[in-house]
Order: C-alpha cells, then structure tokens, then sequence
C-alpha cells in the first residue's frame, strides 16, 4: 500500500472541523443553544446541512418534553435524575429550559436543593466535561479579567459565584460546589426567565479544607488548604472588579455558600460599591420573611407584634433576624435597636445574650439582649414564649416533641419554619409538627415535603425556597439595569411574594404559593423591585416603562424552537 499511513481507528487524522465540508449541521447539532434535536423542520435540515444526520421523524417541543420526562420519570435514584438532567442541558438547552419552566415542582428538587447538596459533594465524579461556567482559580490571580473573555457569551446580566466553603448544611466542598451557581442560574430562566445567555456561574477555587476532598485521588479542585486573609480578599475583589469592567456596573453578582467568617464581611465591603446580593442572608432573609407575613392571615398576629426564636445563628439565621427587624422598623417607625428586641437568638452555646459579649461572633453582638443566659432550646421557649420559632441550626430533629407542644401551649397557631437544607437536616418533619400541635402549627420548610393528612384535612408544607426571591429579584436587576441591590428591595420582595399567595393555599395552612406559579410570582417580585429601583435612582435602563410590568414580561425568555 503505497501514500500515508492511514489514521488508527477511532481518531482523526485532522482535528478541525472546518476542513470537512458539510460539518456546519454537525457544529449545530452540538451547540446547545442551537440544537433542536428532532425539533429541526425538514426546511431547516436542508438549509443547515443536516440531512442524513437525523432519522426522518419529526417532535415538536411539547412532544420532546413529554418523551423527556417520561424518561426522567423512569430513572431509579434522586442523583441519577440530576445527572440526567444536566447532560439534557449540555446537548440542547432549550429542551431543558423547556422541562424546567413546564414542570418545575417535579424538576426543581433534582435542579436544586435537596439533590443538589449529594451532587456536590460527587461533583469531581460526575463532572460533566461540556463547559457550564467558569473555574477561577487562585493560581489565576493578576489574569482574571482576561479569562473572561474565554467565556462565549459576552451579554452577562447576572452571575452567582462561590468559593465552596458553605455548601447547604454540608460544609466545605471546594470546586465541588460549582453544583450551587449552576443550579441557581437555571432556576434564574427556568422561574424568571432570565435568558441563560445572559448567565454566568462561576467558582473560586481558593482550596478546600475538607480532608476527605484533599485526599480524593479525583477530585478537581487545588489540592491544598484554604487561602485566607489579605491575599483571598485580594482575589474576591479582583474577581468582582473584573467582571464589572468586562460587563458593567449593572452587572448583578450574587454571592452564594460563603462561609460565615466572609460572607457578612465581603457583603457589607461590596454592596454600596456594585450590584450585588448573598443569597444566603438576604434571599434566605426575604422568603422567611414572606412567610411570616402570610402567616397573619393564619394566626391574625402582625410581624411587629410577634416574638421571635431562631434556634442557628450563623449567616442565614442573622439576615433573617435582621430583615425581620427591618420589617418592623418599616411597619412601626421604631428604631432598629428597639425591633431587634423581639428577636432572640440560641447558637451552639446557648441563649445569645448580654453576659457572653465577649465570645460572640460580630453579627450575633446586634441580638445580644439582657436576658438570662440558658443552655438548650427547651428552656428558651419556655423563658422567652416565642410566637415563631425559626429553625437555621441544620440540626435534625431538634424541634423535638416538648419544644413543639411547648410553642403550641404557648401560642394558638404557633409558627414553625424549620428551614435547614437539605432535607436530612430539617429541624422537624411537617408531619412532626403538625402531630404535636394538634394541626395548628403554621409549618414551612426549606426543602420540598409532601402534604400531610392529619385528622381528615390536607395540610400542605410551604417550602421556604430562596427561588421564590432571588430569581425575581435577578429579573428586576436585568430589566432595570440596577446598579445596587438593598434591604429595601428585599423587604419590597417579601411583601410582593406574600401578597401572591391565594386562599386556597391559606385553607391548607400553607404560607407561600404553589412553585408550578413560579413565574408568574417571580413577575410581581421583579416589578415590585423594578418600581422601587427606579423610585430611588438606581436603575440605569432609561426611560423608565410607562407599564413596568408588562415590559418586564416582555423580556422573560419563554424556551421554544
């Protein structure tokens, strides 16, 4: 045989597709945005060379997402689910953005929290090699605007970054947490319609401290410990002041799963600066809101007459306190120090309180009140008798039987929100609750549990999910060009998100709306916010909408071929 030697088989002897001649049909079947898979018209399969690369068949969308949950249906474990669903998004994005915004109560759970929280810590193991976000790394320092560009989309509205250190309850997993800001910028189109161009996720990998993730011969992020102080916020902000030259002072950044001793800090240092938010106290802090306000049309108890319990008081715990003192603040005209006395706060010590000035954390000093310092929760509810008792502890079962039948000795409709994430650190089950209280606990959780029959009556669990919040609030930044993001929008959030609430939901003594409205709900958050932007100068889209509702559904991306 004379001439070269022919390529072994299995590879190419050329690499690059555009040396082969009709390969443009194949590029398109393998861009995401662009591949329809059998969604393609015969017409668009002769224009884009992609006769022969298809079978005859045709599906439209409908009958892709039908096939698509049927095969979602049938997958044996929650985890296999999640994988499933992100390889749909790696091969046709608007197929998956289509399954999402079409059933997102079923969807939400294998997207999001609880599944999220086990595909993180199996990250390394189930990474998915089709690029979803970006991988900073510290060793990247001096080059982090330049990377940017790497990233093919150049319309960035909104970006959710982590450096891994608080996943959920789960602690430090390092990159492995890039599984949070994906999860969240789905949820950002999927509930808001925020287009997925204009989103990017993003992971700082400045080590891990988790020993198990050091030793793991697979996992993919540094293999070293955690870089602190000087030279990590360095790195923070170099990142944030990249982003907002390469896209724009309305950019919106949202911090997500920082640890408590950054996460206060890095909010306070960036938020009069940039647009941006933490998920985790202010989004945590607007949803556990809402709900204390629809609880009034259970218990007939305003939240300025309230007194309030938070067993957990790390950053979730302290931006739920602290917006909840807002609230009351807004709603009486008191000072904030005078709110914050309604509020009470039990950390793993114990009552946090005057007498331990000396060892708490900063964000605790604010609810250190003069009162008499007791160890366990039982006896706090007992000293202090509670109204709402708010669980942020990610201690299972610590709403035990004595506490629960304590709040409901003490209170007609005793509210309970057991909000830990995910569900294996609830501090109560809702049928726990409703159990205990006899049916007249106002229950909500942080992760998803199914109705309760209880004495011939449905009784359905609100979730308190952060996608109730922080999607609307990213479309009311993209719709307005906001250029800050305050405590101000977020108790404007709350109260939009409370109002959507129908009867129906308040006769099953649940305080928040069915997730299959999602979008709908995310639209009046979004408007409520838009208003408030440009009622204080901080919109930077001009002229402001004579319909500002009606403009912002204008732009909600609606997945279809």
């Amino acid at each position: 045989m004379s001439g070269a030697a022919a390529a072994p088989r299995g590879t190419s002897a050329r690499d690059d597709s555009e040396d082969y001649p009709g390969s443009r049909g194949y590029t398109t079947m393998k861009t995401p945005h662009q591949n329809k898979g059998l969604g393609f018209t015969m017409a668009e399969r002769e224009a884009l060379g992609l006769k022969g690369l298809l079978p005859p068949a045709t599906l439209r969308l409908e009958e892709q997402v039908e096939l698509t949950m049927q095969e979602l249906r049938r997958k044996s474990s929650a985890l296999d689910k999640y994988v499933f669903l992100q390889s749909l998004q790696d091969v046709n994005s608007t197929l998956y953005y289509a399954v999402l915004s079409r059933h997102t109560y079923e969807c939400m759970p294998f997207v999001y929290t609880p599944v999220v929280g086990e595909a993180c810590q199996k990250f390394s193991q189930i990474y998915r090699h089709t690029p979803q976000g970006l991988y900073l790394s510290m060793d990247d320092r001096g080059k982090l605007r330049s990377i940017l560009d790497n990233w093919p989309m150049d319309d960035i509205r909104a970006i959710v970054f982590t450096d891994g250190e608080r996943i959920l309850g789960l602690g430090d997993q390092g990159i492995d947490g890039m599984g949070i800001p994906v999860g969240k910028l789905a949820l950002y189109t999927a509930c808001a319609g925020v287009h997925p161009s204009q989103c990017l996720p993003v992971v700082l990998d400045v080590g891990t401290n988790n020993q198990a993730k050091l030793d793991d011969p697979f996992y993919i992020g540094h293999k070293r410990r955690r870089l602190t102080g000087p030279d990590y916020d360095a790195f923070i902000g170099e990142f944030i002041e990249a982003a907002v030259d390469k896209y724009g002072k309305s950019v919106m950044l949202q911090f997500e799963d920082f640890g408590n001793s950054n996460a206060f800090r890095l909010l306070y240092h960036w938020q009069e600066k940039v647009c941006c938010f933490n998920d985790d106290i202010q989004g945590t802090a607007a949803v556990a809101l809402a709900g204390v306000l629809g609880s009034t049309a259970l218990t007939g108890t305003a939240v300025e007459d309230h007194r309030f319990l938070f067993l957990g008081a790390g950053e979730a715990g302290a931006g739920i306190a602290e917006l909840i003192a807002y609230a009351i603040h807004v709603e009486t005209g008191k000072s904030m120090e005078e709110c914050r006395k309604q509020i009470f706060m039990l950390d793993s010590k114990g009552l946090v309180c005057e007498s331990r000035l000396h060892e708490l954390q900063h964000h605790k000093l604010k609810f250190a009140h003069d009162v008499e310092h007791v160890g366990d929760l039982l006896s706090a509810v007992k000293t202090l008798k509670p109204t709402v008792l708010i669980g942020v502890s990610t201690l299972p079962k610590s709403f035990n039987q004595a506490v629960i039948e304590e709040m409901s000795a003490n209170n007609k409709r005793p509210v309970i929100f057991a909000l830990s994430n995910p569900t294996s650190k609830a501090e109560c089950t809702p049928e726990e609750a409703y159990t205990w209280s006899n049916g007249a606990a106002v229950f909500a959780s942080g992760s998803p549990f199914e109705p309760v029959k209880f004495k011939g009556k449905t009784l359905v669990p609100g979730q308190g999910n952060n996608a109730y919040i922080f999607p609307g609030v990213g479309l009311a930044a993209v719709a307005c060009g906001a250029t800050r993001i305050t405590d101000l929008d977020m108790y404007i959030a709350a109260k939009a998100l409370a109002k959507t609430v129908p009867q129906d939901r308040f006769d099953a003594s649940c305080v928040y709306p069915k997730l299959e409205d999602i979008r709908e709900v995310s639209l009046k958050v979004a408007t409520a916010v838009a208003a408030n932007k440009y009622a204080t100068g901080q919109a930077s889209v001009m002229p402001e909408p004579k319909d500002l509702e009606a403009h912002i559904r204008s732009i909600m991306y609606e997945p279809r071929y």
